[in-house]
């Protein structure tokens, strides 16, 4: 009867070694999926002459790699998407070329301006024109603070959580 019993907690620990592994697996594929550019290190400051740059999304390129480039600059990239959410001062207009647009440039401008860091896979493009608007503003040069590394295992760490608590389900289990 006890053995039986056991199976219930052993089938716990099974479901969140399953769930701890195919979580990794699916974000190695889906890292492995986003094109991941090599940047290096910031060589000048390529504003034009006479004034200011900032680095915006092309308008007109694929759906699928303004997207891609997206969120390797809001996760990867680690620009400063915040302001992109719902609610936030430049959700609007809610398309994916105002929010590229916005993410690239805070990348660009964390980026000391330099010409790589406005690339994206060929979908952004350096303007003079301030694309600014309403109570959305643009970073430019040396206002854009660097933002502080995102956790990477914050999905991780839930799921450690619940395997921490199946453990000690099972330990207080067997003390009976």
């Amino acid at each position: 009867m006890r053995n039986k019993v056991l199976v219930l907690p052993c089938l716990l620990l099974l479901q969140c070694y399953l769930v701890l592994t195919l979580e990794t697996a699916t974000q190695e594929k889906a890292e492995s999926a986003i094109p991941v550019t090599t940047l290096s290190p910031p060589e000048s400051n390529t504003t034009f002459l006479g004034g200011t740059t900032w680095c915006v999304a092309l308008s007109g390129v694929s759906q699928i790699d303004l997207q891609n480039a997206l969120d390797w600059t809001c996760g990867l990239g680690m620009a400063d998407c915040s302001p992109i959410q719902e609610g936030g001062a430049c959700f609007d207009p809610d398309t994916l070329v105002s929010h590229a647009s916005y993410a690239f440039n805070n990348y660009y401008q964390q980026n000391e301006n330099s010409e790589i860091a406005c690339n994206f896979g060929g979908t952004a493009v350096l303007t003079r024109r301030d694309p600014s608007h309403g109570k959305c503003s643009y970073a430019a040069p040396g206002s854009a603070a660097k933002s502080p590394a995102p956790s990477l295992l914050k999905g991780r760490r839930a799921n450690f959580i619940w395997l921490k608590f199946a453990g000690i389900f099972l330990l207080l289990y067997l003390r009976r």
